[in-house]
């Protein structure tokens, strides 16, 4: 269903961008205002949108700006902090084979990912759009007319065809999945019981589902009030667990740590592997980068969140590692699935157990909402550029929530909750975020030569882009010249595939017969409405 066209003031007109409409002369897309930046006091100061709150008079229907430096600091912290260094933060230990150089490669993934993260500030105050990585490649590959050649767009539809249908909904499932595992055991007689049946699991990972769904459907608000909360509680475990084994430490329990680089392996192979690991670890670093358009004041907290969000989380990291080699050795570390509740078993007996299981529920509930959260912003950014069906891009009449696009997102999850392991074929792809993530490097570089006057309220040296880029071209080569399977080109086949819907429907603009009643029952059924299309105020 197409959005009514309306009559524009002085030079501007409304014209056609990727299958939507678009006000020319200024390049605003459904009322948001220019997508190229504006002055910093412009665009803090002097226009309602995007100081906070809602819309400017002339932007009736859209996303509020309704996320502050709290709630972007929580996005952040607590979709990095997921399950994994509570249950099986093992992987680096067992690739760098020494516990001093495991610890090394921590703070050094914290660091990468704090050098990239502070390439995506300057990325998102300098187009101030949702959609991350997707409105980075658009304004960096296809900005302008330029958007109307064949080859441009494809970079950020494949972005958004792998991540709508396939990273995003899968990792809210397998989140999913892990909190209600967890949530079962807090009723089971004790740990080392039997495994819960494998359909009662799924059952309540759709109930997680489906409620998070309501959440960030019913309001923005009150998504970001709970990513605040179980942000603060999984914090709280970090640092029932931290304290634990500072208490161990100052008992004088150092024998492990003191083993240093004992056993340290020689390979740079399985250096590199490890330094995978550990940056898949951090994985979330650009969450905030995908509801710039929500974000109060975005020109001075998207760097704030960042610069306060990753040294937390790389803090956090160090500490756990440390307090549990206070407590357990190496090998126990590597045998156990389940640290922390081993942890708490140790320090507190079955108390700290049950409090260990709920630490991790909690903090994998706070990083599904987080997830949820970035991922319907994305498909809906994608669809209001035309490169998904349009319904996808409207928000509620009366929350303002991109509900359909939530919706879509927690459809694709619930289908991939079925099946009993997921898991290892998702492994496969997740090389492919440093294709993105290199990808938005490059549009970085690009844009440093295009957009040469565009303001830059964050900017960051020139080395940063360049050594990220580096290192995503070598994580995404290495696993495959150093392990290659066949996996890795199923991955690629899924994402070259994506062009067999690109150039009939989006490049061609063909619809399916009946699209339009099919735009309109949803329309009616969701009670959604298009995003308003105005000139600039």
């Amino acid at each position: 269903m197409e959005n009514p066209a309306f009559v524009s003031d002085g030079d501007a007109q409304v014209t056609q961008r990727g299958g939507h409409e678009v006000v020319r002369g200024g390049e605003s897309v459904r009322g948001r205002g220019s997508s190229l930046p504006g002055t910093e006091s412009q665009a803090e100061g002097k226009s309602a949108g995007l100081e906070g709150g809602k819309p400017a008079p002339n932007d009736p229907i859209n996303l509020e700006r309704r996320v502050g430096l709290l709630s972007g600091v929580a996005l952040i912290v607590g979709t990095m902090i997921g399950s994994g260094i509570f249950v099986s933060p093992k992987g680096l230990l067992q690739r760098t084979g020494s516990v001093a150089l495991s610890l090394i490669v921590w703070g050094a993934c914290g660091c990468l990912s704090l050098l990239g993260s502070l390439a995506y500030a300057e990325l998102g105050t300098l187009i101030n759009e949702s959609g991350g990585e997707y409105s980075y490649f658009m304004q960096g590959f296809a900005p302008g007319q330029r958007r109307k050649s064949w080859w441009r767009p494809i970079p950020a539809f494949l972005f958004a065809w792998v991540s709508v249908f396939l990273l995003k909904p899968s990792s809210l499932a397998i989140i999913c999945l892990t909190c209600s595992e967890y949530f079962i055991r807090v009723f089971s007689a004790g740990v080392d019981t039997c495994d819960p049946p494998s359909i009662v699991v799924k059952l309540f990972a759709a109930s997680v589902i489906i409620i998070i769904t309501f959440i960030n459907s019913y309001s923005v608000t009150l998504a970001t009030k709970v990513q605040n909360v179980f942000t603060a509680a999984k914090l709280l475990a970090i640092l029932i667990i931290v304290v634990g084994g500072m208490v161990k430490l100052a008992q004088g329990n150092t024998q492990y740590l003191a083993t240093g680089f004992k056993g340290s392996t020689n390979s740079l192979g399985d250096v590199a592997t490890a330094f995978y690991s550990g940056l898949w670890a951090y994985d979330g670093w650009n969450n905030l980068n995908y509801v710039t358009e929500e974000l109060k004041k975005p020109y001075t907290n998207l760097p704030r969140a960042i610069i306060i969000g990753l040294p937390l989380v790389t803090i956090c990291y160090l500490l756990v590692n440390v307090s549990y080699l206070a407590v357990m050795s190496p090998d126990e570390l590597l045998a156990s699935e389940t640290v922390a509740v081993l942890f708490g078993g140790r320090l507190f007996g079955i108390a700290g157990q049950v409090v260990m299981i709920c630490s991790v529920v909690m903090s994998t509930f706070g990083s599904a909402n987080g997830s949820c959260f970035t991922a319907g912003r994305l498909c809906f950014v994608a669809a209001r550029e035309g490169h998904m069906v349009d319904v996808l891009s409207y928000v509620h009449a009366k929350k303002l929530t991109p509900s359909p696009a939530l919706l879509f997102n927690a459809t694709i999850a619930l289908l991939m909750v079925i099946p009993s392991d997921i898991g290892s074929l998702i492994d496969f792809f997740s090389f492919t975020a440093w294709i993105f993530y290199g990808g938005a490097m490059a549009a970085l570089l690009v844009m440093r030569h295009t957009m040469k006057e565009a303001p830059r309220p964050y900017k960051v040296p020139i080395f940063i882009p360049i050594v990220v880029l580096i290192i995503s071209v070598y994580l995404v080569v290495g696993p495959i010249i150093d392990s290659p399977q066949i996996e890795y080109l199923y991955a690629s086949l899924f994402i070259i595939a994506g062009l067999i819907f690109y150039f009939p429907f989006v490049y061609m603009k063909k619809s399916l017969p009946g699209m339009g009643h099919v735009t309109t029952f949803f329309q009616l059924l969701l009670q959604v409405v298009p995003t308003d299309v105005m000139p600039d105020a």
